[in-house]
């Protein structure tokens, strides 16, 4: 029952996307040490380019 419900999951994942967006800044005295910036999206490739061309993220292969 686990694993079904497991691939259920997944299947929404890649239908929907998932965005994960941290930044990270460590500083000492003023001085900043370490900046991490980090994007990770999870999702189909057809869900991506339907709303990456949404955005405007794709340019057309006709252009």
């Amino acid at each position: 029952m686990a694993s079904s419900s497991l691939v259920e999951v997944i299947d929404r994942i890649l239908d929907k996307g998932v965005v994960v967006d941290a930044w990270v800044r460590v500083s000492l005295v003023g001085i900043e040490l370490l900046a991490i910036e980090a994007r990770v999206v999870v999702a189909s490739v057809e869900t991506w380019l339907k709303y990456a061309e949404a955005v405007g993220l794709t340019t057309s292969a006709t252009a």
